[in-house]
């Protein structure tokens, strides 16, 4: 193997584990009955905008397909997670209709 595979397989199972990693995020935000207050819009879009960065660099500047597909699955992993966060907050009101009003937050 040369160098340049070497550092591409290193590479994909960095990234491969890294898209796992998101998992448990997503779900976080999904089940969080506080409307997923502690996860920032702020840092989920920075990465997002990184990843599609990424993702147009690796494309357009190296027409390499590998590196973009796995920045495009980070992407999708961000907007999965962003998107979770967000139906949490928009329903905040709507989940403090429950009968455990402790679980809700003050919007």
């Amino acid at each position: 193997m040369t160098v340049e595979e070497v550092t591409l397989a290193i590479f994909a199972v960095c990234i491969s584990i890294r898209v796992a990693a998101y998992v448990p995020q997503i779900l976080k935000a999904g089940n969080d009955k506080n409307g997923a207050s502690s996860i920032s819009f702020m840092t989920w879009s920075l990465f997002l905008l990184t990843h599609v960065s990424t993702v147009a660099y690796a494309l357009v500047n190296r027409s390499a397909w590998d590196p973009a597909s796995f920045f495009a699955s980070d992407a999708i992993c961000c907007v999965c997670h962003s998107g979770s966060r967000y139906w949490k907050w928009r329903h905040a009101r709507w989940l403090c209709w429950t009968d455990r009003p402790a679980l809700c937050v003050a919007v």
